[in-house]
């Protein structure tokens, strides 16, 4: 009697000190660009997902089950996208596909996940109007940044002129097509637009054409990442030295561009600066769990971290991790996190946001200069 009851007081102990689950997994497909151009911001997304699946882990599951995350690298592109999400959904049987990526790797693998019915949130800034059944998307699109940018180099710089530079892709031109019928519609002037191709790094030509025009402000939008370097570095190392509006610059990469970065307006539903208990204890515990291998938190990873935990809510609500059960519940729940409260919206499929008007200081580090409260997402899709 005295070994049982040793042995019981002995397991009951060795629960309170693990987290027990149901034998199950649910499995969360993170395919992102390891490699290509968003293998600069790829590290940041990989990392906020480890937080929000250990947090999740730690707190007992999704409904009791052990979260597995799977990562697969998409190369950044539309034929490594399509490998992807293939093999996550038809080889490692992911529950649901949650990450940022490129345009081009986003347009070919959702035909996959329509044949894969799986769940897929997606977690990166875009050109927005991408609308499939299977699809919810939490982070900004032009709608809710090119008046935040363009209003106040035309309001605060005085720029009545603009050239814009942009990587030759559903995202550059997308984003771009917005922002040059925006800056018409307030009464400004494109003066010019070149595109280079989305892997390209010589931005010399386009530079010259820039030079040639001679405009009171640039505005960029390239695929982020490898792009953004080296269009910086060729710029500062050109000497232009206008207004310059990057609509494509997370904050990790802004930090690592250096001198090349300093003085570009940004803006974006995320800055690490942001005041508010989730985001102190999200950036607490980042540091707290990678120390100085910490990517700096930016506008790809933080949505990243939000969408885990919106799929969370989801499961929850609808009780199972059912494909079509889950869309419902997405459409229902909200998430408040780094970012504040995010609810993404049943019909369009998108969500309202709060957005920031920032400047890259010499650091690197982002001063808010504006702050745009509740953002509609405009028309996306139309899904009831």
């Amino acid at each position: 009697m005295k070994l049982t009851s040793l042995a019981l007081a002995a397991g009951i102990a060795a629960l309170s000190a693990s987290t027990v689950f149901a034998e199950d997994t649910i499995k969360i497909g993170v395919p992102v660009g390891l490699s290509g151009a968003n293998s600069v911001v790829a590290p940041s997304v990989v990392q906020s997902s480890e937080l929000a699946v250990d947090e999740i882990n730690a707190a007992g599951g999704i409904l009791g089950k052990k979260v597995e995350l799977v990562v697969a690298d998409d190369g950044s592109g539309a034929v490594g996208a399509q490998k992807a999400f293939d093999s996550l959904i038809f080889d490692k049987g992911v529950n649901v596909l949650i990450s940022m990526e490129t345009s081009a790797a986003r347009n070919a693998a959702l035909p996959i996940v329509t044949r894969g019915k799986v769940p897929y949130i997606y977690t990166s800034f875009y050109e927005g109007h991408s609308c499939n059944k299977w699809m919810y998307v939490n982070a900004w699109v032009p709608e809710q940044l090119s008046s935040a940018l363009v209003d106040y180099l035309a309001q605060e710089k005085q720029a009545k002129t603009f050239f814009l530079i942009g990587s030759d892709y559903a995202f550059g031109r997308g984003v771009l097509d917005y922002t040059k019928k925006y800056i018409e519609k307030t009464g400004g002037k494109v003066v010019g637009e070149e595109y280079l191709p989305m892997d390209g790094s010589d931005w010399t030509a386009i530079i010259s054409a820039l030079r040639s025009a001679n405009p009171d402000a640039l505005i960029s939008c390239t695929a982020g990442g490898a792009p953004n370097v080296s269009l910086g570095k060729q710029l500062k190392s050109a000497g232009v030295n206008i207004p310059y509006g990057n609509m494509a610059v997370d904050e990790g990469t802004a930090k690592d561009m250096g001198s090349a970065a300093a003085g570009m307006y940004v803006s974006g539903s995320y800055m690490t600066s942001i005041d508010n208990p989730e985001n102190k204890k999200f950036l607490a515990d980042m540091k707290a769990k990678f120390g100085d291998e910490l990517k700096t938190p930016n506008d790809l990873s933080v949505p990243q971290y939000d969408g885990i935990y919106a799929y969370k809510a989801a499961v929850e609500k609808a009780g199972s991790t059912d494909p079509k059960a889950v869309i419902k519940a997405l459409g229902e729940i909200s998430v408040t996190g780094p970012r504040g409260t995010i609810k993404m919206d049943p019909v369009s499929r998108h969500a309202p946001l709060t957005m920031y008007l920032a400047q890259v200081q010499d650091d690197g580090s982002l001063k808010v200069l504006k702050t745009f409260e509740n953002v509609s997402e405009g028309k996306q899709c139309s899904f009831k």
